[in-house]
């Protein structure tokens, strides 16, 4: 029992060292100790063990302060890479990613048409590619899939589009790859990219609402994802806001992705054009059932007012549900993403508008509603951090 506490505590505190020095770009021992409370000889024991696993490195001399100059440590941010796949798009996107996040290399692939264990397959080709392609030894995988998933088994419960139902993807993928997989819901993905890489700074409670082909959000209480007991917090998607509405994916009717998410606005907007022949986004298509999310959105930025007013009505149904979500969990930061937030300042208005109405005024005054500035690497970066924080406690 005493050797298990003994080298728990040192695995916390290499875990804590490591980390102070992570969130700075060089110090000294002497100042680690003092920011840990370790002893001098406890710290330079540690770092000497990071720097023989070849995660640490010594970087020239600091401020003598009268003294002799004491050496500089800093993270060797190429001394681990890791692979990250994003399966939230029709394009499956992998990428190659160090200790800092930054991208060293990327690869993707189409993924409309592919069903159960051909995503499988694309998935192992992605990561065959980048590892492949990786200069130094391999932190582990990480996986961002949409759908419900079991973060602790590694099984994706269910996910309608990628035809998966209980599907043990960790598993299928271990018995391929020799490093640690972690796998998580892409929504709860682009809440951790936020958290941790985001403008924000690592606010200690925020949720992130991701509008794509479905629509999810993820959520952050106290600097840790909220999972869930069954794994499905956030999934306002499958809420129903329309009475005896359009049928679902998940079986049910009236449900928030069949009237806010980008697949429902194209559709809204191939019927739009197929009643209304001469509007202008009619005339920019040879037919209407042709017509892509980015017809919609040149014809939004040109002034149709009828896809104008479809795409308004979206914000509008997502402004009531982000006000359901302000009600219940008194969040002050809600941040939206996804492909959704194209449509630029309208519709966040739109959205923004319709909150007041639907949750307590004085709680609605309180709360930031904005678009995430991470682009479209939610997925990527939030499994990189999903690999840094499980692996190493970082960032």
């Amino acid at each position: 029992m005493k050797k298990a506490t003994r080298q728990l505590t040192k695995e916390l505190n290499l875990r804590l060292v490591l980390k102070t020095i992570y969130d700075r770009a060089e110090i000294s021992r002497a100042d680690i100790a003092r920011i840990t409370r370790l002893t001098r000889t406890t710290v330079s024991d540690l770092v000497a063990e990071w720097i023989d696993q070849g995660l640490l490195v010594e970087v020239g001399f600091g401020d003598p302060a009268g003294g002799k100059p004491p050496r500089l440590i800093r993270v060797n941010e190429d001394g681990r890479q890791l692979i990250s796949i994003d399966l939230s798009k029709d394009v499956f996107r992998g990428a190659l990613v160090n200790l800092r996040g930054k991208v060293c290399s990327q690869v993707e692939t189409p993924a409309l048409g592919l069903f159960g264990d051909e995503i499988l397959e694309a998935v192992c080709s992605l990561i065959d590619h980048l590892q492949d392609e990786a200069g130094a030894p391999l932190l582990g995988i990480g996986i961002a899939t949409p759908g419900l998933v079991d973060t602790r088994q590694g099984v994706v419960r269910k996910a309608v589009n990628l035809g998966w139902t209980n599907y043990p993807l960790r598993r299928l993928l271990e018995e391929r790859y020799s490093v640690p997989i972690y796998i998580a819901n892409d929504s709860h993905i682009a809440a951790l990219a936020e958290y941790t890489f985001g403008n924000g700074g690592q606010i200690s409670n925020l949720v992130v609402i991701k509008v794509d082909q479905g629509i999810g959000s993820g959520i952050v209480l106290s600097g840790k994802i909220h999972y869930g007991d069954g794994f499905g917090a956030g999934e306002i998607g499958h809420l129903n806001v329309v009475e005896n509405g359009r049928p679902c994916s998940c079986g049910n009717d009236g449900c928030l992705e069949t009237v806010a998410s980008t697949r429902a606005v194209v559709q809204a907007a191939r019927e739009y054009a197929q009643a209304y022949p001469d509007s202008s986004l009619a005339a920019s298509v040879a037919s209407p059932a042709e017509i892509s999310f980015d017809d919609v959105r040149e014809a939004f930025e040109k002034g149709d007012h009828g896809v104008q007013q479809i795409v308004l009505a979206a914000g509008k149904y997502l402004g009531s549900s982000i006000a359901n979500l302000i009600g219940i969990l008194d969040i002050h930061t809600l941040i939206i993403s996804g492909d959704l937030i194209a449509f630029g300042d309208p519709l966040l208005q739109a959205v923004k508008t319709e909150i007041p109405s639907k949750v307590l005024s004085t709680m609605a005054a309180e709360t930031q509603v904005a678009f995430s500035t991470l682009g479209s690497e939610h997925g990527i970066l939030g499994t990189s951090a999903l690999v840094l924080s499980n692996e190493l406690g970082l960032p």
